[in-house]
């Protein structure tokens, strides 16, 4: 379906990006019914705890975060009635860390994802409640009224707009993870790619950038080798022997495996980003709520805030995404194209 081709990618990319890494079973376990909801230990009043059960995945972070009255007043007399925000995230079955998976106690869904809900929620003055379902349920639980938002690694698309409203709060990027030994780095020119050997999964969005740069290439008199491995342990060790320079897939998962391997011989870098959306638009990701629901101006000056009084920033950090940072959440900004998403 061409509204999650992005999403599909994303999977696909920290998939192959998260494999390579000894983790505990519960890391990328993601069980429970669809639409379960999960929770962590009430924080005590003004702090946010982040990155909790991350099994190493983040830097657990204490977060000093309160209701701001005059931004809670802007929320729909529903949700303000209700004391609730009703988070939806579409991590089942398995779970995508960073972004979202059932940490090491088995049970509380954590990731940068649900985190970044459960601040928003503290800015709203609303208590989180967080509830994981597929990515397809996710959808629905918002049509349904289920969730009042979802923080779900939801590209804005202009498709996506006839039903949803958007705040923005994250760039959608791909990043190319090379050795951290290896001298090289993509500076936002495909031109650099030349007499490079590059892997990505087939049939993702990664992909589709890649073979266009190759193509351009071609027709410069460049060669750019593009070579495709079955599983991640294969990409890896094509990496870590030299027999590929450089592997392209989605930023989250690439960052998340740096962290996780950073101790190791065969430690790796970013070495680049690129948007997800293409060279004419920077992809955003953003808190998706129903269309004319009210929410998307709130959710958008929650976010405001915590961007410009830093919490936002650490939350970033912990997570090792400061690289996908937005300098202004913004209300339905424009989204990928209807030819393109």
């Amino acid at each position: 379906m061409p509204t999650q081709f992005t999403r599909r990618s994303l999977i696909r990319g920290i998939t192959a990006a998260t494999a390579v890494a000894s983790l505990a079973t519960g890391l990328a376990a993601c069980g429970g019914n669809s639409d379960a909801a999960t929770s962590t230990d009430s924080a005590k009043s003004g702090e946010v705890v982040i990155g909790q059960v991350s099994n190493g995945a983040a830097k657990q972070t204490s977060i000093k975060v309160s209701e701001v009255k005059s931004i809670s007043a802007e929320l729909p007399a529903a949700v303000k009635k209700s004391g609730k925000l009703e988070i939806g995230i579409g991590a089942l079955p398995a779970g995508f860390p960073p972004l979202a998976y059932v940490g090491s106690d088995q049970k509380t869904l954590t990731g940068a994802e649900p985190d970044f809900g459960r601040l928003v929620a503290a800015v709203l003055g609303l208590q989180p409640e967080v509830k994981n379902s597929t990515w397809e349920n996710l959808f629905v639980g918002i049509d349904s009224g289920k969730v009042d938002v979802a923080f779900s690694n939801v590209t804005d698309t202009e498709e996506r707009k006839e039903k949803y409203e958007f705040a923005s709060y994250r760039q959608d990027n791909l990043a190319f993870v090379v050795p951290k030994k290896s001298t090289w780095n993509f500076e936002d020119n495909y031109e650099n790619l030349a007499g490079k050997t590059v892997s990505v999964s087939s049939g993702t969005n990664q992909e589709k950038i890649l073979l266009e740069w190759k193509a351009k290439l071609a027709k410069e008199g460049k060669k750019l080798t593009v070579k495709y491995f079955q599983d991640s342990n294969s990409v890896y060790l094509a990496l870590s022997s030299g027999k590929i320079d450089a592997y392209l897939g989605p930023n989250p998962g690439i960052a998340y495996h740096n962290r996780q391997v950073a101790n190791t011989p065969n430690a790796t870098r970013t070495a680049g980003t690129y948007s997800g959306a293409g060279a004419s638009l920077q992809g955003l990701i953003a808190a998706t709520a129903k269309k004319d629901s009210g929410l998307a101006k709130p959710l958008a000056d929650s976010i405001n805030y915590l961007i410009e009084n830093g919490q936002y920033a650490e939350w970033l950090k912990a997570y090792n995404l400061s690289n996908e940072a937005v300098a202004k959440s913004e209300v339905n900004p424009p989204g990928l194209p209807l030819d393109n998403s």
